[in-house]
């Protein structure tokens, strides 16, 4: 079993910065992609960065010069740097990873989730 869980969320002013972390634990013999989610209330979940275990990121151009996901491998976790913060970045903010539990078996995991609100 593995479990995601999300810290870091709360409560910014525009313009403000934000660091959320994702920690993966339990049965673990690697991950692969990880990548952070967010939903905000009467809109469908959309992604926000992904990066592959070689460190390549995405990002769609909603956030691109503003978000910066990275990870550290060695602690299994995955980390948001959430800077220039505007209110229509509040949402549900989901970790996501594709985790090798062995060999032969692949699954993915989602967090919590982890409310950021920007508001002043």
């Amino acid at each position: 079993q593995v479990q995601l869980v999300e810290s870091g969320g709360g409560l910014v002013q525009p313009g403000g910065s934000l660091r959320l972390s994702c920690a993966a634990s339990g049965s673990i013999f690697s991950i692969h992609a990880m990548g952070w989610y967010r939903q905000a209330p009467g809109k469908q979940r959309e992604l926000v960065a992904t990066i592959t275990s070689g460190g390549s990121t995405n990002y769609p151009d909603s956030v691109k010069g503003r978000f910066t996901i990275s990870r550290d491998n060695a602690k299994n976790t995955v980390y948001l740097q959430m800077n220039s913060l505007k209110p229509e970045d509040t949402a549900v903010y989901y970790c996501n990873a594709d985790v090798e539990m062995s060999s032969i078996t692949m699954r993915n995991y989602w967090g919590q989730g982890t409310q950021v609100t920007v508001s002043s």
